[in-house]
């Protein structure tokens, strides 16, 4: 089908250039005059589509075109861009910095050829004067298929530094400058070792968007930008339609962690099992007090269990809840933060140590190293959720290892890292998964028929 949907990339030549910042609030100023914004994030991050979502009163899906093949790509897109009035994506670290191959795979501008959109580059001009027209023309020049439209300068130091940036881009590149944002610390956005504070913590999330969104409203010509929006090509993409991943006879119940803990979780591994027949019920372990009712499968997603490690030790009533059901069948799939929960203790940077569920033999201990970046994994077992062989894309990103794990527990996977680089990973104890590799669902749909046969065959 041909889709036309106004749309725009965000992207800046590097990280930290003020992406998150703009496209937030250019998603609220828009929603604010009201439009429909279908807001989207390029590769394979949890935090920054909070704040889209909190900006656009809607979710925010990922867009991966390294773990997932184009024609997936496409159709998501698609799928959650379908009836709104235009489609904002926030792009991923520098403009073609991908996976390291020679097609900057999983890109901004990889995707930006994908969809065939134009891209509203946002330039930190702290330390900049004319230079900062040669880094447009040599951005907009290096690759025919990626379309710069505009440029937003950021953290322009007065009215007169914005100025000398913008004639010079405007008269040297052809580029239409359609705002700028003056240098204010009131608009820096929290930060700490995975990047920025989810939303889903507590914060004075209301006002910052109210500050930036004003800012946005007053200082960026917003008919340009939606003009530039406008001007996307028309899309050929496949029928929208979800994929098809097997039905349920009966619905079966999925419990998920979310809270300010555990908020690691794709929209679209949520869609993908309520499609298939779960009933997705949402609870907290830093304050629910048993798992919902009539659980069939425990989903444990990635988060911060270490900053909150004293109060999900303290919940020994849910903790227990879970080791009953545990010890009962019920099937468990934990990602990175689940992992350190299933864990017996986490050991925090001060060497402090927090007693945690005990479901997987040993400790999670936190670490200045970051261990980060894209996976082909191989399962090494046969389990309820994958074949011996079976391969998949997924990515990590933890400063956190599991050690003292027994020699003899099953590993989870193999994975090649950087092409080459191979080791094993995860661990698999009966009708408990358990790894720190996040994986977009999409990427191996047979994952959700498993996970739904898997809670069907558990007697609550």
């Amino acid at each position: 089908m041909l889709m036309k949907i106004p749309r725009l990339i965000i992207a800046a030549p590097m990280s930290g250039s003020g992406k998150t910042t703009l496209t937030t609030g250019l998603i609220a100023a828009l929603v604010a005059q009201g439009l429909r914004v279908a807001p989207f994030k390029v590769g394979p991050d949890y935090i920054d589509p909070t704040y889209h979502a909190l900006a656009a009163k809607r979710p925010c899906h990922n867009l991966d075109a390294w773990m997932l093949a184009p024609p997936q790509v496409q159709q998501l897109f698609a799928r959650h861009a379908q009836g709104a009035d235009l489609a904002l994506i926030e792009g991923v670290m520098g403009l073609f910095d991908g996976f390291g191959d020679s097609e900057a795979s999983g890109s901004t501008a990889h995707l930006a050829r994908l969809l065939q959109t134009p891209v509203l580059l946002v330039l930190d001009i702290r330390a900049m004067a004319q230079t900062a027209a040669a880094l447009v023309k040599g951005l907009s020049t290096f690759d025919s298929n990626v379309k710069i439209a505009g440029i937003v300068l950021n953290r322009a130091g007065s009215l007169r530094h914005a100025q000398i940036i913008k004639e010079a881009i405007e008269n040297n590149v052809g580029l239409p400058v359609v705002g700028h944002l003056l240098r204010d610390d009131n608009l820096h956005l929290p930060e700490r070792h995975l990047g920025l504070i989810p939303t889903l913590e507590a914060g004075n999330w209301a006002d910052w968007l109210a500050q930036i969104t004003a800012k946005i409203t007053s200082q960026l010509d917003l008919s340009k930008i939606l003009e530039l929006a406008k001007a996307a090509s028309p899309l050929l993409v496949e029928p929208i339609s979800w994929p098809t991943v097997g039905q349920a006879l009966q619905k079966v119940v999925i419990a998920v962690a979310r809270d300010a803990a555990f908020n690691f979780t794709y929209e679209d591994n949520l869609d993908l099992l309520r499609a298939a027949g779960a009933e997705i019920v949402f609870f907290s372990p830093l304050t629910s007090h048993a798992l919902p009712q009539n659980t069939q499968l425990l989903y444990l997603s990635g988060g911060f269990p270490e900053l909150y490690a004293a109060q999900l030790a303290s919940n020994s009533e849910l903790c227990q809840a879970i080791r009953t059901s545990w010890a009962a069948g019920l099937p468990i799939y934990a990602e990175c933060g689940g992992l350190m929960y299933l864990t017996e203790q986490i050991s925090d940077l001060q060497g402090q140590e927090y007693p945690m569920l005990g479901v997987l033999p040993g400790r999670s201990v936190m670490t200045k190293r970051l261990t980060m970046g894209y996976r082909v994994a191989q399962a090494l077992q046969d389990s309820w959720l994958w074949q011996v062989g079976e391969t998949v894309r997924g990515h990590e990103f933890h400063y956190s290892s599991w050690e003292d794990r027994p020699p003899n527990l099953p590993f989870a996977y193999e994975l090649s890292r950087d092409g080459s680089q191979t080791c094993v990973e995860g661990g698999q104890i009966g009708q408990v998964f358990a790894s720190y590799l996040h994986l977009h669902f999409l990427a191996y749909p047979a994952l959700v028929q498993r996970m739904i046969r898997a809670a069907q065959n558990f007697q609550t």
